[in-house]
């Protein structure tokens, strides 16, 4: 069994933002999707694994972390 870094899918209250991506991209997408489902997850649809993907990617860049953190408190005066 293949260890992924994502987990199930949760729903959300969406945003509509339409954008193309490279024929590789959405198929190593697919591959992933069915990779999870594999795993005994829940089938996904390929393109509902975008914005986790994002998510995961922000939340593990250390420099956009500290980054925010600095806006974060120069917003607030802390």
């Amino acid at each position: 069994m293949t260890k992924l870094k994502l987990g199930a899918i949760p729903e959300d209250k969406p945003v509509k933002v339409s954008h193309e991506i490279p024929a590789p991209v959405f198929e190593d997408l697919t591959l992933y999707a069915r990779l999870m489902a594999e795993s005994g997850q829940p089938p996904v649809e390929p393109v509902k694994l975008i914005v986790p993907m994002i998510a995961r990617f922000m939340a593990t860049d250390r420099a956009f972390a500290k980054a925010r953190r600095s806006l974060q408190s120069s917003k607030t005066g802390v």
